[in-house]
């Protein structure tokens, strides 16, 4: 039998063979994993943000999922929504992208305000309500951020919070989530 340290070591293992060189970022997103948190990476663009994201979702068996924000990125794309079927005479609800258990959200800066608390929303509650209907999203749900060297560092995504708003941050801003 596999003891929790094994599985641990393998998924890092398994991290490592795939993203060479980054040896301490796997192991503090492995302890982000394990304590329920989220990431922000930060470094220039093509050094395997993205990988490292798929990488981890692959070793640990978890749902991937990628949004990559634009102006046109509303909420119910992330939180999904209610669509009338005729045929069965009611409304159906479609989940939106975050029901998956690793979301990668790639450049937030460029969605409007209320998409971007529709996801900070449902990373600190892990549960999102359409409808009146409230439905938690699978667990673990470690939101993946990262940005790009220049500008703000993404510093008020880490704390979604009093550092200020994600809207309109200088380029290159925050280029994943």
């Amino acid at each position: 039998m596999e003891t929790g340290s094994q599985a641990v070591r393998d998924v890092i293992g398994q991290v490592e063979q795939v993203i060479l060189g980054k040896e301490e970022r796997i192991r503090e997103i492995m302890t982000a994993f394990l304590a329920g948190g989220h990431v922000l990476l930060e470094d220039i663009p093509g050094v395997g943000k993205t990988t490292l994201a798929m990488a981890f979702s692959r070793a640990m068996g978890l749902s991937y999922r990628r949004v990559q924000f634009t102006p046109d990125v509303l909420p119910s794309d992330l939180t999904g929504f209610s669509i009338y079927r005729r045929e069965e005479e009611k409304f159906v609800y479609q989940p939106g992208s975050v029901f998956c258990n690793l979301l990668l959200a790639d450049e937030i800066n460029r969605t409007s305000p209320k998409t971007q608390s529709a996801l900070l929303e449902v990373m600190e509650e892990r549960r999102v309500t359409v409808d009146g209907v409230t439905r938690e999203v699978p667990a673990p749900l470690p939101g993946h951020r990262h940005t790009e060297p220049g500008g703000e560092h993404g510093h008020s995504v880490s704390s979604g919070g009093p550092g200020g708003p994600l809207y309109g941050q200088p380029e290159p801003g925050v280029s994943g989530f």
